[in-house]
């Protein structure tokens, strides 16, 4: 029995997917196949009563084998939650560097014998799963010593493995939208946007220790490439944010992209005088100054609550760290979540709530079995 559409929501979901699948015919055949099947999940979110959910956010986990373990018992408890998805913002390894002085507790990273072990891991989940890269997990590779790596073959091996076409990984899978549909980023397709129950999700692709930037021409090329990706995607991201009926944005990476850097001299002083130092006289810049600049100037026009999600220093922590470049205030509309580090094998339930100003509610889950003490 046909039925006719009723709200103008539903129709404008309907002509995005079928203006999506137009553009779709100037793709190659495979692409054209899933730019077309992720149209279709789009519309469908659009169309999808906005109602609370619940997500976890994970990363910098399996350091040693001890945590390898740990990481388990960590899905153990998430697989027990009811969860939207789980993302893992990057990290899944531990650093080469340590592995030459402790070889027996320590798996060897980098490897495919390794890639094979976390992704096993991953499909535990019976969630649909979610990973952005650190830099753990290629981009240090050339610092092992019992074996030599690139770390430039490892990201394409990483982004074969673990980033299948349009869909997430785990027991139960969800559709996604890669960046590498996208003309001009074929290769960035670790870099994901959906939309749950009227929030927009995105992760980037930027990893610590200053995103890979400052150890070879051709690692220097690839980073700038990689930020010219994420700069696009992220505008993206807010496009899609700002569409109607949306509620917020979810931006999830690895790197800490030191948005204290930016603050007036003022903070950055009580700032770092409550762990005992001082603000040096010419801070220099990093590779992340181009996406905190563009973070800001997307909000100086947006209005709805954005949940900043990385890892990379291993702090838990939530604040609001982005600084309104007028005001000299912090925005009140952006929120930083940091998650749980290695030695620390938690997660953190973030709970979306349409009724609540805010959205986002965050609460810290203790795995009682990787308690420290």
């Amino acid at each position: 029995m046909h039925r006719p559409l009723k709200t103008k929501a539903q129709r404008a979901g309907i002509w995005a997917a079928v203006a999506f699948a137009t553009f779709c015919f100037g793709l190659g055949p495979s692409a054209q196949a899933q730019a077309q099947a992720q149209a279709q999940a789009q519309a469908q979110a659009q169309n999808t009563p906005h109602r609370p959910f619940a997500f976890a956010a994970i990363g910098d986990t399996a350091y040693s084998i001890e945590n390898e373990r740990a990481f388990d018992r960590m899905v153990d408890a998430m697989n027990r939650a009811p969860l939207a998805f789980v993302a893992h913002v990057g990290d899944f390894e531990a650093d080469p560097r340590p592995y030459a002085d402790s070889p027996d507790t320590i798996s060897m990273p980098c490897t495919n014998e390794r890639y094979a072990q976390v992704l096993a891991s991953f499909r535990r989940s019976v969630h649909p799963f979610v990973l952005t890269p650190g830099d753990n997990d290629w981009a240090d590779c050339h610092f092992l010593q019992a074996r030599q790596f690139d770390p430039l073959e490892r990201l394409d091996t990483l982004r074969t493995s673990f980033f299948p076409p349009g869909r997430s990984l785990g027991q139960r899978t969800m559709s996604l939208i890669s960046q590498a549909t996208t003309p001009g980023f074929a290769s960035f397709r670790e870099n994901l946007r959906w939309r749950t129950h009227g929030v927009v999700f995105a992760t980037l692709h930027t990893v610590g220790s200053n995103d890979n930037r400052g150890h070879s021409p051709t690692l220097d090329a690839e980073q700038t490439a990689r930020m010219a990706a994420n700069l696009a995607w992220l505008k993206q991201a807010f496009a899609a944010a700002k569409a109607p009926g949306v509620l917020g944005l979810v931006l999830l990476t690895q790197a800490n992209i030191g948005f204290e850097a930016h603050w007036t001299h003022n903070l950055k002083t009580r700032y770092v005088r409550s762990a005992g130092g001082s603000v040096p006289q010419q801070a220099e810049g990093s590779a992340y100054d181009p996406l905190v600049k563009a973070l800001t100037n997307e909000m100086l026009s947006f209005d709805r609550p954005v949940l900043f999600v990385h890892g990379d220093t291993h702090l838990y922590r939530v604040n609001r760290p982005l600084m309104h470049p007028k005001t000299g205030r912090f925005f009140d509309n952006f929120t930083r979540l940091e998650v749980f580090g290695d030695p620390d094998s938690h997660w953190v339930r973030v709970t979306v709530d349409p009724a609540k100003p805010g959205l986002f509610t965050i609460d810290a889950e203790t795995v009682p079995g990787n308690r420290a003490h």
